[in-house]
Parts: C-alpha cells; structure tokens; sequence
C-alpha cells in the first residue's frame, strides 16, 4: 500500500536532482544565450591580431579608415563588440566607411569561441575577454582616445569596459539587459522554473543596468524603433539607468539587425564630435 507513494518520492527526488544540476551545473545560459560560429569568413582588409588570454587566445580584427591609411596613424580607436552570431572579421573593415573623413581603427573582438577566439563559449568569459582586448589597445594607443562601442549582445561588454576602464565615450546600438529581459519577457510561459535560474547565472559584470548607473563616461545610444529581437521598452531600461551624459539618436523604422546609415549615420558623426569634445578620462 505505501509502495506507490515511496515510488513517487524517488521520481520526485530524482526530477528535482536533475533538474537542480541542469539549471546550475550544465552551463544553460550559456547553451541558451550564446550562438557562437566559427566558419571562415572573408575579412575583406582587415588584420588579424592575437591577444593571450586564459591558457588561449582572443582574435581580433583591426582595420584603418583611408584617411588613417593615408596619415599613416590613427587619431580614434573604435573597441567594437559584435551582436549574438557574429564576428569582427565579417564587419571591421566594412565599418571604418562609417566614420566620415575621420583618421579612425577599428578594433573588433571575436568573444571566446566565437571564429579564431578559443573557447568555450561563455558569458563569464566575456567581460575578461573585453578587458584583456582594451589593455590590449590601450598599449597601442597610448594617450589617443578609445571609444567604446557595443552592439545588441555586445553592449553588455562594452558597458563592462567602460565601467572598470577610462574609456573617452561609449556607442551603444541596441542595447539589451541580459537578465531584464530573461525574467520579464520569457518567464512567464515556463513559470519563471527556467528563466530565474537562468537569470541568475548571468554574470555581474554583464549586468547591464548595474554597469550603466556606475559610469560618467558621456554616451551616444542608437535605438532602433521596431526592434523585434531586444524590445524598445528593454533599451529604454538601460538607457534610464545610465548616470553619465548621454545622447539618444533614434532609428525610427528600424529593426535589430538592420544597419546605421543616412541621416542617423550623420547624426552618430555629429554625436561623436559631441562625445570627444566632453572627454575626461577617470581611473575607476
């Protein structure tokens, strides 16, 4: 008679061990969160460069604006962090037309795991991932201004940075709160039994509204007005959050992926020259 209810003990027991071990011990966030690639892709002219870092390496992708080229040195370094599934070397050299006439290199990282970068592929790896590239540049720059600029995914490093880091400025396209998101716009259909332990596990250094009230570095944010992937209503979240000075360019009918070009281009130049001109870097 008391079989029955000893069986059902045992398989109870046996699905919360599992599922405990599953959401804290199987690198979920990073399988659920993280599309890394590693398939070759035409740089175009971009180099690529190599940094040492935890028994590995990153890759990094750098290219020069023609009027760099022709001056033979930069005068800004862009630090540029990709969105989810996708690489530096398929956008750095396509990235300096952006920038007007302006003597500017791109340093685009490739997170761990992601092309020539070794993995694996983990969100805790990305913060000292972003750090290491920046000393990285920060080596080659000397005293020329470093702006940061992150994209979706990327602004989360680019947030990090900026916060540990003295960085001129900050670009911000899309930005997402990782765990904001998780909880708020996918929680609801798995009673939150998925989406808070996932939460959790998103590293502190990722965390982009914590990050944001931290930095006085001034802020240019790019904010696409259909964006299907990160809600407007999530980047409205970081950008309430951030101390510092900020501009808002918005990009209206613009969705996630789709490219910064015409009249917000012009106003990102402009912002620029507004975001250099307020440069005050700080030792955190």
């Amino acid at each position: 008679m008391w079989r029955p209810k000893i069986r059902w003990s045992s398989r109870l027991l046996v699905i919360g061990g599992v599922y405990f071990l599953l959401m804290f011990f199987g690198h979920l966030p990073d399988h659920l969160v993280l599309f890394p690639t590693r398939a070759p892709i035409d740089a175009g002219s971009a180099s690529r460069k190599t940094i040492p870092f935890q028994n590995g390496e990153l890759e990094v992708w750098t290219a020069k604006s023609h009027r760099a080229q022709q001056q033979g040195r930069a005068d800004i370094f862009i630090l540029r962090f990709y969105g989810n599934a996708d690489r530096a070397d398929r956008w750095a050299a396509e990235e300096t037309d952006m920038w007007s006439d302006r003597a500017v290199e791109i340093w685009g990282m490739n997170y761990p795991g992601f092309g020539g970068s070794t993995g694996p592929a983990r969100l805790s790896r990305i913060g000292p991932a972003a750090l290491a590239t920046f000393d990285e540049l920060k080596r080659h720059a000397d005293d020329r201004p470093i702006v940061a600029f992150g994209t979706s995914i990327g602004a989360t490093a680019a947030l990090h940075v900026t916060a540990q880091r003295a960085v001129a400025g900050l670009i911000l396209h899309n930005p997402v709160p990782l765990r904001q998101i998780i909880l708020l716009r996918f929680g609801w259909w798995n009673l939150w039994l998925l989406a808070g332990p996932v939460a959790l596990q998103i590293p502190r250094d990722l965390d982009s509204i914590a990050n944001a009230k931290a930095i006085r570095a001034p802020a240019i944010f790019l904010l696409a007005e259909k964006d299907e992937v990160v809600p407007p209503r999530y980047h409205r979240l970081v950008v309430n959050a951030y101390a510092g000075e900020k501009r808002v360019i918005q990009l209206p009918g613009a969705y996630h992926n789709d490219p910064i070009e015409s009249t917000a281009l012009a106003n990102l130049n402009n912002g620029l020259d507004w975001l250099l001109a307020k440069r005050a870097p700080r030792t955190p």
